[in-house]
């Protein structure tokens, strides 16, 4: 068979050749085709209309990263299934992938698995070996759980080694002590009498302003009370009663003597120059200091027998703050004994040797307690909620009987470091027994009612008898808060670094330090020779 086509196209012609010698012809005439000016017309104008959203189209592709193409079959086959309406192949393995991190998810991580180090392993270990989706899945899930781990363990190890730090004495803070000391044995100025005889009157005159600072700590006693007389509108009618141990007592002593804060006057007095504070009266104490699990649980080992796996580190941090030593110091417990320890006294505010005063507090004297002991701020509510949010459940253990029947675990804390205290009204109560019941009790317990330090007790034997003052007096948090408010810093009339991070030491909070040590006199003498925060 045969087909000619006409050179002008009109025509074709079939020709055929038979079985029996004939031709069969075919001609088939092909009529002219006519294009009107009219149909031109509409095919331009919708051509017209369709070529700007196929460049407009092919631009957002292009945008899409899809036009990495070199030819247009390229570009053919990246733009095809999006014109003809069929999804994208990469949605679909996205989807296919998720369903293999879902069944992996529930899966264990086989303890034999080879778990490469780092990422470029992986990659070398997914060249040379044919991985399926799955396979791939767990070894990454091991990769992770095995970062989690390790990152916290280090983690539980920082904090440990915070922990340790702030239990420490630095070495400088160490120097001043001992450096004084020695003063004080060959300089007889050094141990001239504080205050002197004619000021002594001023010691139990309720008309002045009296501060308590129980202390151990020379360089921390000195900024508090110079704050406090840089802050006064009246620091000639300021008394500090400054209260340390026989160890600090000749150091403390030297410092005030030789470094006078006048017009302000200052006491320094050691707890074996007291005569009330005797084994009978203070028998629940030497028990705590001398009791074998006590002292193991402060200074033996913070991390044995510890589950980490069920602790978060915040949990853990708290923890370890709460085995502090200076919990079971008798020190630290002497804020229960104010009333006897000063029989003369009727209204004093009570501070810690963390604090620093920025504003006058002589109006702390003219607050109405109604009656009340102790005028404290309230820890339950305020603008940090991590600072602010303590009530009983975080101080006590409410899985324990005891605890559950006599305390509500929703009830407000309230804080210890800056108190005005109406010592009158306190000797009518009976805080200070309700204070030693406790304790014993939490002894006998084997440290399970409670175990952060001496709020807990304190919380229980003043319950009825606090007055709450505006949050503004004592701004808390300064010692594990990294994130605390610079403008509330400025704003607050007593700033407490409470927690691990003090001041003084190298892991306070750079930025929250400036507050403190501005207060220090780093051109005295004994400062600048055992080079303290250099």
């Amino acid at each position: 068979m045969q087909v000619h086509v006409s050179g002008s196209m009109r025509s074709v012609t079939i020709t055929r050749s038979s079985s029996n010698g004939f031709i069969d012809l075919m001609k088939i005439k092909i009529a002219a085709r006519h294009v009107s000016y009219k149909t031109l017309f509409h095919t331009i104008l919708i051509l017209a209309f369709l070529l700007p959203f196929v460049f407009i189209f092919t631009a957002l592709v292009s945008l899409e990263g899809l036009n990495k193409c070199s030819s247009f079959d390229c570009l053919g086959r990246r733009l095809g299934p999006k014109l003809l309406g069929r999804g994208d192949e990469s949605g679909r393995l996205v989807k296919d992938f998720y369903d293999v991190l879902n069944e992996v998810n529930t899966e264990e991580v086989p303890a034999d698995l080879k778990i490469p180090e780092n990422f470029t392993h992986l990659v070398s270990e997914m060249k040379s070996n044919a991985y399926s989706a799955k396979d791939f899945a767990i070894i990454l899930k091991g990769m992770m759980e095995r970062s989690e781990k390790e990152i916290r363990e280090s983690k539980f190890q920082e904090l440990m080694n915070k922990h340790f730090a702030a239990s420490s004495v630095p070495k400088g803070i160490h120097c001043l002590s001992l450096r004084l000391t020695d003063e004080y044995s060959s300089n007889a100025h050094a141990r001239r009498q504080l205050p002197s005889p004619e000021l002594l009157p001023l010691l139990s005159d309720n008309s002045y302003y009296h501060f308590i600072l129980p202390t151990d700590n020379i360089l921390a006693a000195s900024v508090v009370v110079t704050s406090a007389v840089q802050s006064s509108l009246s620091p000639e009618k300021i008394v500090f009663h400054v209260i340390t141990d026989k160890k600090t007592y000749a150091g403390m002593h030297s410092w005030f003597a030789l470094n006078p804060i006048s017009p302000a006057i200052v006491e320094v007095k050691g707890v074996h120059q007291f005569d009330w504070l005797t084994r009978d009266n203070v028998p629940v104490l030497e028990a705590v200091e001398n009791h074998i699990g006590i002292r193991d649980y402060y200074h033996g080992n913070h991390i044995s027998g510890a589950n980490l796996s069920d602790t978060n580190p915040r949990t853990f941090a708290s923890k370890l703050q709460a085995r502090s030593p200076k919990y079971i110091s008798l020190l630290n417990h002497l804020r229960i004994y104010l009333p006897e320890l000063f029989p003369n006294l009727e209204k004093v505010v009570f501070l810690d040797d963390d604090i620093v005063i920025q504003r006058d507090l002589s109006p702390l004297w003219e607050i109405d307690l109604n009656g009340k002991v102790n005028g404290a701020v309230e820890t339950c509510k305020g603008e940090d909620s991590w600072v602010m949010s303590k009530r009983f459940r975080n101080y006590f253990n409410f899985s324990h009987p005891l605890v559950v029947k006599s305390l509500n675990p929703e009830e407000c804390a309230w804080a210890y470091g800056m108190n005005i205290f109406d010592l009158n009204a306190w000797r009518k109560t009976n805080i200070r027994d309700s204070y030693h019941a406790w304790l014993k009790e939490n002894l006998r317990s084997n440290l399970t009612l409670w175990k952060l330090g001496t709020l807990p007790p304190a919380l229980i034997a003043f319950r009825g008898h606090v007055q709450p003052i505006e949050p503004s007096w004592h701004m808390l948090g300064l010692g594990y808060q990294k994130n605390t408010n610079i403008e509330s810093v400025k704003k607050a009339a007593v700033i407490h670094y409470n927690g691990q991070s003090k001041p003084w030491l190298q892991i306070g909070y750079e930025h929250l330090r400036p507050f403190w040590s501005k207060y220090v006199n780093y051109s005295n003498e004994f400062v600048k020779n055992c080079h303290i925060l250099e």
